[in-house]
């Protein structure tokens, strides 16, 4: 399918802005400590400000389009809501605002499919610390952040990914999220719903709506045969 993709106009309400305004942000993220650390690291930015949050993607969705922040900070992968479905969403009915992906892990396919939707941005969890403040100085600019650095042409970065992604095909994951893979590799090794809950920092009944996704997406209907499903098509890494 080609891809078509623009660089958005800098209109007025984005290309002018008065010196001493502070940089409007949301962070969204279903965990609390991620929220909490990004916006411990905001305050020692001059001139961002945290104006809401959301620990889901629906409530991304309403505080964007309440708050219509300069910036929104998008885990993604949310509960209720993911994080590209929320985008969806947002970028349909406040096309301004620009959104920076924050994400533990992402196929390059996400990558080329977040951008086509709209995102400015994606930074890897591991490197917010380092990658924060200049991510958001490059989006504000007009450029992207994608692969850890600032960059100015789109379509030049959508075909590198493109042909990265055709140069190495990805494994097969039937549609499951990196965290859903994540969740399938714990029911391998024979972690409970209170034991992945613990271990993600995330409610049971949180757990229990990720195996409802699995068990669709897989066609399968118990742990063990998910197990099975999981070890025969290489789902998982099995030490042996």
């Amino acid at each position: 399918m080609p891809i078509e993709a623009k660089k958005p106009a800098a209109s007025p309400k984005t290309a002018i802005r008065p010196l001493d305004s502070s940089i409007r942000i949301v962070v969204a993220d279903d965990h609390p400590v991620v929220r909490f650390g990004v916006k411990n690291m905001l305050m020692s930015e001059p001139g961002f400000e945290v104006v809401g949050e959301a620990e889901d993607g629906d409530h991304a969705i309403t505080q964007t389009l309440e708050l219509e922040p300069d910036i929104l900070l998008l885990d993604l992968q949310m509960p209720r809501l993911p994080g590209l479905e929320a985008m969806r969403a947002i970028m349909t009915k406040s096309p301004r605002v620009k959104i920076i992906l924050l994400t533990s892990t992402i196929s390059t396919q996400q990558i080329i499919e977040a951008l086509q939707i709209g995102a400015r941005g994606i930074v890897l969890k591991d490197s917010v610390a380092s990658d924060l403040g200049e991510s958001l100085r490059s989006v504000l600019s007009g450029d992207y952040w994608i692969g850890g650095r600032r960059v100015a042409n789109l379509l030049t970065a959508l075909h590198e990914l493109m042909q990265k992604a055709a140069a190495v095909p990805e494994k097969k994951t039937y549609g499951l999220t990196p965290r859903e893979l994540e969740v399938v590799t714990c029911i391998v090794e024979g972690c409970s719903n209170k034991d992945i809950a613990k271990q993600f920092s995330i409610s049971e009944e949180t757990v229990k709506r990720h195996l409802s996704n699995i068990f669709d997406k897989t066609g399968v209907s118990t742990r063990l045969e998910l197990a099975l499903f999981a070890i025969s098509h290489k789902l998982v890494d099995i030490d042996v």
